[in-house]
């Protein structure tokens, strides 16, 4: 039986209204950072372009530079999906409700298109991962929402592409919304496969439906600052 060991290692400082937490988790020999959210308390947005500048944030530094300007408090962040060239996003990108890069239903062409992929979607305190394709055909209209790939859970069937075997190692970054209804990202600590990366959301965590983010560039931000080395095209953010 595996055995989960969870303890604080990022303290935000100060009471909090919000219920976000940032922890550490370490599932079958590996190690996780695990930031929940729960969108009844905490603010959580996405964020690509700085609205002065009309360019990518491209850094967590640049982001909470310009929620400070706007009287706010960056308490976490972390990258969102797989992007393009030029720093735009690979698949669907809303904002405030704006769909500024429309739904991408490419089936062939790295991670991202491993169908099945999907859609990481947040509208006022609900938030889901819902397969593309299913997607579309709901008509939502999320208030904030990424598209990226593959899927790691699919109502609680790993992707049939992962292998207990396989040999990609990568650290790893993905989003899942959890029986509980909170969501919660995650970032391995070291390079894992993929099916060890999903079973730990499904398994571990409880989150029956969880999509990949990105590989070895991901990152996150707290209070007390961040370890990002390469630029973002996309950024979620929760803060007061």
């Amino acid at each position: 039986m595996k055995r989960l060991f969870l303890f604080c290692v990022l303290p935000l400082g100060g009471p909090l209204a919000q219920a976000l937490s940032i922890r550490s988790a370490v599932s079958g020999g590996a190690t996780y950072t695990v930031a929940t959210i729960d969108l009844t308390r905490d603010r959580l947005q996405l964020h690509w372009q700085n609205p002065a500048t009309r360019a990518p944030y491209t850094t967590f530094e640049q982001l909470r530079a310009r929620l400070a300007k706007e009287g706010r408090t960056l308490l976490f962040a972390t990258n969102s999906g797989i992007y393009a060239p030029g720093l735009k996003p690979l698949g669907l990108h809303v904002e405030e409700g704006r769909t500024l890069v429309p739904l991408n239903r490419a089936q062939s062409g790295g991670n991202f298109a491993l169908v099945p992929n999907g859609v990481f979607w947040v509208s006022g305190r609900r938030a889901g991962v819902t397969e593309t394709q299913a997607f579309a055909r709901a008509g939502l209209r999320p208030t904030f929402a990424t598209q990226s790939g593959p899927l790691l859970v699919q109502n609680g069937s790993l992707h049939p592409a992962f292998r207990k075997t396989g040999t990609s190692f990568k650290v790893r970054s993905g989003v899942g919304v959890c029986a509980d209804g909170r969501v919660r990202f995650v970032i391995s600590g070291a390079p894992v496969n993929f099916y060890t990366f999903a079973l730990f959301f499904r398994d571990t965590l409880r989150c029956p439906n969880a999509l990949y983010l990105d590989g070895s560039i991901s990152a996150f931000a707290t209070t007390r600052g961040s370890g990002q080395f390469a630029p973002f095209a996309g950024i979620w953010s929760v803060s007061r």
